[in-house]
């Protein structure tokens, strides 16, 4: 069926059944599952690999190495660090920062999209991430300890991207 033969209703139900067939036959996983999609197309932009799991790296660069995406629909890039696991001491909460939640990507990428396309990405290394977010979560991690949901968050601000960042995409093309 061609879309132009088709009704609003008809190209989005065709649309997202070529998208799940796509994702399929490439091993990329359910595009419809949390922000997976925007992965894929960060991935796709980026040049990078979409990684098959949906646990650890969101994808692969070009040296094979795993990397995270954080993504927004906002005015700005930036990026939440959510429901990271706490461990009972502070240095064990630390190596798990470095060693299982942070820097164990190399790079994490900070992604902005309007109207379905990826508009800007900004490039920051595992340690910078780790430099900007060690602070914040040291400072909530003995008021976490407690309670009833006890996992830490953090979020690289925007004016963090901008001082410590490479910019990679600007407006829908790479810069880098």
């Amino acid at each position: 069926m061609m879309t132009t033969q088709m009704n609003p209703e008809q190209e989005y139900s065709h649309l997202m059944e070529r998208m799940a067939q796509i994702s399929e036959e490439q091993s990329w996983g359910d595009p419809f599952s949390y922000a997976r999609s925007k992965e894929i197309l960060a991935a796709i932009a980026l040049g990078h690999q979409v990684a098959t799991d949906y646990s650890g790296a969101d994808a692969f660069n070009e040296n094979g190495e795993e990397v995270e995406y954080k993504s927004t629909i906002g005015p700005n890039c930036k990026g939440a660090y959510t429901g990271i696991s706490v461990q009972p001491t502070w240095p064990e909460q630390d190596r798990y920062l470095i060693e299982k939640k942070i820097m164990k990507y190399p790079e994490h990428y900070f992604n902005r999209f309007e109207k379905g396309r990826l508009v800007e990405s900004w490039r920051l290394t595992g340690q910078q991430v780790y430099d900007i977010l060690e602070p914040k979560l040291r400072k909530k991690f003995d008021t976490v300890l407690n309670n009833k949901d006890p996992r830490l968050s953090a979020d690289v601000s925007w004016k963090d991207i901008q001082n410590n960042g490479v910019q990679i995409i600007k407006n829908g093309k790479r810069v880098n």
